[in-house]
């Protein structure tokens, strides 16, 4: 049975079937999602001639340099360079800390998401005082304070004393 032209089931000629609002929101969808990965792209290329220095540079960053390139430091990513699998013991908001247990010390690995975190971390250790090695967002605490030394080659950071509360140990006055 011959079909009339205006029942014909034929795309015109020129035309691919969907109607201009429908092209426009794909073209822009495509757009968005391109201008989203733009910034990863850039983020992950050091861009140009200067890619073979970075790369060179990468390589010969240090064992203590890396503790200080993790954002926010990471327990386990420090527990790492200084040779020990943490036990996690706290797994909170403003900080995460864990165990370490080693034939010759036991010391605690604190790390923090801000610095404001360690800050307050620090002025409640300053009651006990004692040694500490800082570094950025992170903190170390060892049972033999010399220890501090052999992790700061490891992991950079500063060793800190803090006073404690009381009165200072050494010969009393009588």
């Amino acid at each position: 049975m011959p079909q009339h032209p205006e029942q014909s089931q034929q795309p015109e000629r020129g035309r691919i079937g969907r109607t201009l609002p429908t092209a426009r929101l794909i073209r822009v969808a495509a757009l968005t999602a391109s201008l989203a990965v733009l910034p990863l792209t850039t983020a992950c290329t050091g861009g140009g001639k200067d890619d073979a220095s970075a790369s060179s540079k990468s390589t010969t960053i240090s064992a203590s340099s890396a503790a200080e390139l993790v954002a926010p430091a990471k327990v386990e990513v420090i527990a790492n360079l200084t040779g020990c699998k943490p036990k996690i013991r706290i797994d909170a908001d403003e900080l995460r800390q864990g165990l370490c247990h080693t034939p010759k010390v036991d010391y605690l690995i604190t790390t923090f998401p801000e610095e404001k975190y360690k800050r307050t971390w620090l002025d409640s250790a300053a009651i006990y005082g004692g040694k500490y090695l800082v570094g950025s967002r992170w903190v170390v605490s060892a049972k033999e304070p010399e220890m501090l030394e052999e992790f700061r080659a490891k992991i950079g950071g500063k060793v800190q004393q803090l006073r404690g509360i009381g009165p200072t140990p050494g010969p009393s006055a009588s």
